[in-house]
């Protein structure tokens, strides 16, 4: 009882605060919502309503946004089956050097997509340190292919998925899994019937960060991938060339992507946004 109404005490004598926000915090404060709401309303004023659902109708549009979904859809299954193994390993086992490897994992979040685009060519091109082994052995090129599509997105997008994911391990009570233990569960049992039911929240929050990352990602894909209709021309590549040509298309092609991000502010707003 004694802590509840301690913890109550700083927000009731913010509330009795005397006055009016300083305008030195306000001023500065409604300047950065006005630039990151301004632009938003931008889009939704400037789009052509009267015509978006032929321009949404036209064939390369579709096939833009079905190959955003596909790749995306996959990438974040393949950092799924990557990138939890990762993260428990992160998380869980005590070895040399876990900082550094936790820093690497966390590189491409910072790191410019085109410069991760040019570090997947000199890897998996045709004459990279991979790519060459894959092309003279199996006549396997991924540089400029769906595929390629797919592993930029990756690249780019796991980081999200091994953060959130490594996060909820961390945070998960180990006693549940220390009582399995006892009752003679193999460490796989554990790992599959305890520890990933405690960190679903967190694999299905990181999911949703991944496949939205890889739906948006352009740099790592012009790179790596190129811009070919149909092949590896997805949703925000698809905006870049029709900006170029035509303007309210690229309007229509940034809406769907807008409505994607809300949906997903949306799902996670929980987890991330609700901090009440």
């Amino acid at each position: 009882m004694l802590s509840t109404k301690q913890s109550t005490r700083p927000s009731r004598a913010a509330e009795r605060l005397p006055g009016r926000p300083p305008w030195i915090l306000l001023l500065p404060a409604l300047v950065g919502l006005a630039f990151l709401v301004l632009p938003l309303a931008g889009l939704l004023i400037r789009a052509p309503w009267s015509t978006i659902g032929t321009r949404l109708g036209e064939p390369q549009v579709l096939e833009a946004l079905r190959l955003s979904l596909v790749t995306a859809t996959l990438a974040t299954g393949l950092c799924l089956l990557l990138g939890v193994p990762l993260a428990w390993l992160l998380a869980r086992v005590p070895f040399r050097g876990a900082r550094l490897v936790r820093a690497l994992v966390t590189v491409p979040l910072v790191l410019p997509p085109v410069v991760g685009g040019v570090a997947l060519l000199l890897v998996l091109g045709r004459r990279g340190l991979v790519g060459a082994w894959l092309y003279d052995t199996f006549g396997i090129s991924l540089p400029f292919t769906t595929a390629g599509v797919v592993l930029a997105e990756m690249f780019v997008a796991m980081p999200f998925l091994v953060i959130s994911v490594e996060g909820a391990l961390r945070a998960a009570d180990l006693r549940y899994e220390e009582a399995a233990a006892t009752l003679g569960a193999t460490r796989w049992t554990i790992f599959r019937r305890v520890t990933l039911p405690l960190v679903a929240p967190g694999i299905a929050a990181g999911a949703i960060l991944c496949w939205a990352r890889a739906l948006g990602e352009f740099g790592a894909t012009i790179t790596f991938a190129g811009n070919f209709p149909g092949r590896t021309q997805t949703m925000p590549l698809a905006v870049y060339l029709a900006l170029e040509t035509d303007p309210e298309a690229a309007i229509v092609l940034s809406l769907v992507l807008l409505v994607v991000s809300v949906l997903v502010l949306a799902a996670l707003r929980d987890r991330w946004v609700n901090t009440t």
